[in-house]
């Protein structure tokens, strides 16, 4: 990976604030295992991979690197980086098992946290906790379809009353739910994700869709968890904040989209795709509603907002986290009586790796299938999100490159990764670049601490700065970043 400007490698830890958060990034079902013992109930993702086609090396996160059993080592990992915070995810099925309260806590789970969240501090670190990172209870969709039926906004909100309950005296940052465009796009158009539902057959998957409708589904889920994620936000202002002293935001898909070609219509059409993936989300916590764009195009198919609602939505946030990895080229696509209707076809744009020119928008990252390297796309990014929704607290809550999985690689090549110390400097170069021009950005958290089970990908992509020997008792082995990170935080 070429540094299109030697500049960016030039950053040091000593050019941003003394208050600026270096953090690591996780998800419980990504790196616990333990999924089927100590009390844990089944999550729509227990449910999703009982299909193994429908992971690309055909396994499963039961036992991933057994985290669960292994957090003291792995907060020990955490803290030689040098880093100040850990972000880390609550399974609701840990403890809650069947996802409501009246159906009864798993006091073995809630142990596990409070014991997780005293280690990380007495080692020092900040926790930083997502209560919903794409893992949902499989007994909600069995009972209700989960996210597609509002009782989950009172669930969701039972939950994270629990979890601010037990927690919040020594938890003072929480993020309600992880990349909500995710489980929306995913699982309810694209049938990539859970629950694997769908109307419109996408060329690329390879799991038919018995069910769904991929034309409203995204739409009602997305708005169910807006609802979901203000409810939660103001029962933690009303009830906890001022005691536990705490902040509450969300994270979010940061892709950014640069125009196909220089025609007004492609440059349209990339700001379209914006108002899409990220507006859908970030307008209606700013403004109190949906892109005025999404509204025109998807007329009665996008949800109405109450006027109670939109009082509620409007404000719910002390800062929104952006989960950056890469950015595509936005092209124009006519309106077609011959397109089904889609989410995925709503917003007459398409998004692409190449432009007009055929110029890919970056390299692509050696083990990953979507992640082509663009640093700059995080400065502009930023500076959209700054002009665009009133210069909200940002926190850079995911970045990351991968390297594949090649288990015929010797140790001694596998620990080599010098393209992932460019990834955090170039990002942070661009994110500095980025504050230099007024955008408020608070922190950086790298994903991820551990190579990790990887969601559709499986482990075939590893982002670690620890790798993880799938070989050989799931060790842990210090690849060269994880080495050289503590070195650049001492400044």
């Amino acid at each position: 990976m070429n540094a299109s400007n030697p500049e960016e490698l030039n950053v040091k830890w000593t050019e941003f604030p003394n208050d600026f958060v270096f953090g690591v990034s996780t998800a419980a079902t990504q790196i616990e295992g333990s999924a089927k013992e100590a009390g844990k109930g089944p999550s729509v993702w227990d449910k999703f991979v009982e299909i193994p086609e429908r992971i690309m090396d055909k396994s499963n996160m039961f036992t991933s690197i057994d985290s669960y059993k292994r957090y003291k080592e792995d907060v020990k990992l955490v803290k030689d980086l040098g880093v100040d915070s850990y972000r880390f995810s609550i399974s609701w099925t840990r403890i809650l098992p069947n996802g409501t309260l009246s159906g009864g806590v798993n006091q073995e789970g809630v142990d596990h946290y409070n014991s997780l969240i005293d280690e990380l501090i007495k080692n020092g670190i900040t926790p930083y906790v997502t209560l919903l990172h794409f893992d949902p209870p499989q007994a909600l969709t069995d009972k209700y379809d989960g996210v597609l039926n509002r009782s989950f906004v009172n669930d969701f909100k039972d939950y994270s009353e629990l979890c601010f309950k037990t927690y919040g005296d020594r938890v003072k940052n929480w993020i309600t739910i992880n990349e909500p465009f995710v489980m929306a796009k995913m699982g309810y158009d694209l049938a990539v994700a859970p629950p694997g539902r769908c109307s419109v057959q996408v060329p690329k998957s390879k799991i038919g869709c018995k069910v769904g409708n991929s034309s409203t589904e995204p739409y009602i889920v997305t708005h169910n968890l807006i609802l979901s994620h203000a409810t939660v936000v103001k029962l933690y202002r009303e009830n906890f904040q001022a005691k536990q002293g705490g902040q509450i935001g969300w994270s979010h898909v940061g892709q950014y989209v640069e125009p196909y070609s220089d025609t007004e219509e492609d440059k349209a059409a990339a700001k379209r795709i914006l108002d899409f993936e990220l507006g859908w989300f970030i307008e209606p916590i700013v403004f109190g509603d949906y892109p005025k764009i999404m509204r025109d195009l998807v007329k009665e198919r996008l949800p109405l907002f109450t006027e109670e609602e939109k009082k509620l939505i409007k404000g719910s946030f002390d800062f929104i986290g952006i989960n950056y990895y890469t950015t595509r080229y936005g092209k124009n696509v006519p309106a077609s009586q011959a397109e089904p209707l889609s989410y995925h076809n709503d917003a007459l744009a398409t998004s692409t790796e190449t432009n007009a020119n055929g110029v890919l928008i970056g390299p692509l990252a050696n083990g990953s299938i979507y992640i082509f390297s663009y640093p700059q796309g995080l400065q502009k990014l930023l500076e959209f999100i700054k002009q665009n929704y009133q210069s909200p607290k940002i926190y850079i809550s995911e970045n990351g490159i991968t390297e594949e999985k090649d288990d015929n690689l010797g140790l001694d090549v596998a620990v080599k990764d010098p393209h992932r110390i460019e990834c955090i400097l170039r990002h942070l170069y661009r994110i500095k670049m980025a504050m230099k021009n007024g955008v408020n950005v608070k922190g950086y958290f790298h994903w991820a601490p551990f190579d990790d089970f990887e969601w559709g990908e499986g482990y075939l992509a590893r982002f670690g700065l620890y790798y993880v020997d799938y070989k050989d008792n799931l060790k842990r082995i210090p690849k060269e970043s994880a080495k050289w990170l503590p070195n650049f935080l001492k400044g």
